[in-house]
């Protein structure tokens, strides 16, 4: 017997094909998008405007696909970060951030990653799996108060350029009218810059772009993160050069600052001599010490000193509170590997 297909992740123009197939009237596929993705049913049971006898029929072949998470653990900040099993049988974590008026949810995108950055616990993970639309989405679905999210970031596990496809249709579907009619300044994602993709991402999408930076001198770079060989920061930043990054869409960097690596006042003017000219904004990050790295946290003099000095440059600079860091939720922390294993 044939897995059901799941309908969360469907566009409505893949609705309506299958829709078409089991003979069913088009106008079915839009009381079928309007219960997945504005009143965020659970079950094909759910759908009441709909007959019986085509609600059997839909439930032989589809299933709305959503999963609540396995496990809650809450921060003494209010972070919550939620493990999800996906269809696979593998893990993925996600965490939601409340701050003020704001409910941001940091969404993985792959389980695992292969980049293999020097300071990321996914990095350390490897990659296993990417996720489909529907599993990215069943995030945003699931999370505790999510009908209170205001902000999405591709910030969880995985780097959301080496599944471009999944990650741009999950977040067309939230911008969608039928969806939940976002405007893609809610959505920001985060890259090490796979230039290819990157490239793709410019033309199809009106979405914020942070891109992880970490060190201005390329050697350097290229010991912390290998993407520096095939994808050299230099590369990346001339492509971001031609483009627009108007008031409509914002460009950041991140920086995470590592003690005795990259937090002296040398990487600082490099740091402005890369970006000259560039509308953007710079955010430091402290950096969270995990297991199998010999890196540690730069001192808050020195984060302090760092930001002064791009801010006497023209650039916006902050420093970005840690957060949810007590239960491994924050940047750079997520894992399942121990998971995965048991």
């Amino acid at each position: 017997m044939e897995p059901k297909q799941t309908l969360l992740g469907m566009t409505l123009a893949e609705i309506t094909e299958n829709v078409t197939e089991l003979n069913l009237p088009k106008f079915v596929a839009r009381q079928i998008a309007d219960w997945v993705y504005l009143k965020r049913v659970k079950t094909i049971d759910e759908m009441t405007n709909i007959s019986l006898k085509n609600r059997e029929l839909l439930t032989e072949r589809f299933e709305v696909g959503r999963s609540e998470p396995l496990d809650i653990k809450r921060s003494v900040d209010g972070t919550r970060k939620m493990l999800f099993k996906t269809a696979g049988g593998k893990f993925i974590e996600t965490v939601t951030i409340p701050e003020d008026d704001r409910l941001t949810i940091c969404v993985s995108s792959q389980v695992g990653c292969r980049m293999n950055c020097d300071f990321c616990m996914t990095g350390k993970q490897g990659f296993h799996d990417n996720l489909t639309a529907g599993e990215i989405l069943n995030q945003v679905y699931s999370v505790p108060d999510s009908e209170q999210i205001t902000n999405l970031v591709f910030m969880g596990m995985g780097e959301p350029l080496d599944n471009w496809k999944q990650v741009k249709k999950a977040s067309e579907l939230l911008m969608a009218d039928y969806g939940l009619a976002w405007s893609p300044k809610r959505i920001t994602l985060s890259t090490i810059g796979l230039t290819s993709n990157l490239k793709r991402f410019l033309e199809e999408s009106r979405c914020h772009l942070a891109v992880s930076l970490h060190n201005p001198i390329p050697e350097e770079r290229l010991a912390l993160m290998p993407i520096e060989r095939t994808a050299p920061a230099a590369s990346v930043i001339n492509l971001l050069r031609d483009q627009d990054w108007s008031h409509q869409r914002r460009l950041s960097f991140e920086y995470i600052m590592f003690d005795g690596v990259n937090d002296t006042l040398l990487y600082a003017r490099e740091l402005t001599k890369l970006l000259a000219g560039l509308d953007c904004r710079i955010n430091l990050i402290r950096f969270h010490v995990i297991p199998m790295s010999k890196l540690r946290p730069s001192s808050e003099q020195n984060m302090i000193k760092f930001r002064d000095f791009l801010t006497a440059k023209g650039f916006i600079s902050t420093i970005r509170a840690s957060r949810g860091e007590d239960i491994f939720a924050a940047c750079g922390m997520l894992s399942t590997a121990k998971i995965g294993k048991s």
